[in-house]
C-alpha cells in the first residue's frame, strides 16, 4: 500500500464485511475495500495498487459471496461512478455505478421508450453490461455503442460494441483484470405516457410474481434452451425447499430467498441439491446465473 497516492479521496477500508452491500445480505469481509471518489478517483486509486487481487462489483444483486469473503481487494462502485448525461437526443454516457432504476427515470423523462424492457431489473449499469442483463426479449447490449474500461493500471479505454460478443447472461470480450466503468448507450423515443404505462404494467408482473420482500437475487439458473428454470425446479416439488436460513421461494422457484440468518453455505448447499434434482428428474444440467465469490 506504500504506492497509494496521497490525493484520493475514496475510502479504503480493511476487513470489511460486505453482506451489507449484497442483495441478499450475505457474504464475508473483504480484505480491502475501496469505495472510489469518481472514475478519476478509481484511476489515479489502480495506478498505486499493485498488491493484491481485484474483484469488482456494483449492488451485488446477482452475486453470492461466500462465508469466508473475498482475499485481496473488492473495488465497490454502486456509490461512485454515477454520472448520466445526454451526448445527442438517442444517446446517453451513463457510468457504471448508475443504477438501472435510476437510467430508466431518466429515459422516462427523456422518453426513451426502448429502454422499458429494464424497469424493475435490480443492479446497476456495470453489472448489466457484465452479464447482459435483460427482460421480455430485449438486452442491454442491443443498445451500446461504446463502452469505457479501465484495467489495473488505470488505464481507461473506449471499446465499440463489436468488440464484444454478448450472448444470454454473458459477454466476451473483457481482458483480465479489465471492468466496465461507462457505457454509451442509444435508445429510440416513443410516447412518454405509453413509456409509463408499460413500465406500470411490468413493475407489476414483477410484483405479482417474485418474492421482493425477501433478500434475494432475482433468478439463481439459466434458462435452459427451449424451458424454464422456475418450471423444472417447481416439477421437483421444491417450491418452499428450506437450508438453513435459504429456502426455495413458494412465489418463484428459481429465487433462493434469505428468510433470515442464510449463509452463503446455505445457498450453495440449496442450489446443489436443485441442480441435483433437476437432472435425475428432467436429464437437465441447470448452470447458476449468479456468481459465486470468495472462499
Amino acid at each position: 500500500m506504500k504506492n497509494i497516492s496521497s490525493n484520493l479521496r475514496g475510502k479504503l477500508k480493511q476487513n470489511h464485511v460486505l453482506a451489507e452491500h449484497t442483495s441478499w445480505k450475505i457474504g464475508g469481509p473483504a480484505e480491502y475495500f475501496y469505495e472510489p471518489a469518481n472514475l478519476e478517483d478509481l484511476k489515479l486509486f489502480l495506478q498505486g495498487w499493485k498488491e493484491k487481487s481485484i474483484t469488482v462489483f456494483g449492488a451485488a444483486t446477482n452475486v453470492l459471496i461466500r462465508d469466508g469473503g473475498i482475499k485481496g481487494l473488492v473495488i465497490y462502485l454502486r456509490s461512485c461512478l454515477n454520472e448520466l448525461s445526454e451526448l445527442d437526443g438517442f444517446t446517453l454516457r451513463v457510468e457504471a455505478g448508475v443504477g438501472l432504476s435510476s437510467l430508466v427515470q431518466k429515459c422516462v423523462h427523456l422518453g426513451m421508450i426502448d429502454a422499458v424492457f429494464l424497469a424493475g431489473i435490480p443492479g446497476t449499469v456495470g453489472g448489466a453490461l457484465a452479464m447482459n442483463a435483460g427482460a421480455y426479449g430485449d438486452y442491454i447490449w442491443n443498445h451500446v455503442v461504446a463502452v469505457e474500461t479501465v484495467n489495473r493500471s488505470g488505464e481507461i479505454k473506449l471499446r465499440q460494441a463489436q468488440e464484444f460478443t454478448a450472448g444470454y447472461r454473458q459477454v466476451a470480450g473483457l481482458a483480465k483484470d479489465e471492468w466496465f466503468v461507462a457505457a454509451q448507450l442509444n435508445f429510440a423515443r416513443g410516447d412518454r405516457q405509453e413509456m409509463e404505462r408499460q413500465i406500470r404494467e411490468q413493475l407489476q408482473k414483477r410484483k405479482n410474481s417474485q418474492p421482493l420482500d425477501f433478500p434475494s437475487c432475482g433468478s439463481v439458473f439459466r434458462n435452459p434452451q427451449g424451458d424454464y428454470a422456475a418450471r423444472l425446479i417447481e416439477a421437483c416439488g421444491l417450491k418452499g425447499k428450506q437450508i438453513g436460513g435459504a429456502r426455495v421461494s413458494e412465489k418463484h422457484a428459481n429465487f433462493i430467498v434469505n428468510c433470515g440468518g442464510a449463509t452463503a453455505a446455505d445457498v450453495e448447499a440449496l442450489m446443489q441439491e436443485i441442480m441435483v434434482a433437476v437432472k435425475k428428474d428432467h436429464n437437465i444440467d441447470l448452470i447458476a446465473e449468479v456468481r459465486i465469490l470468495g472462499e
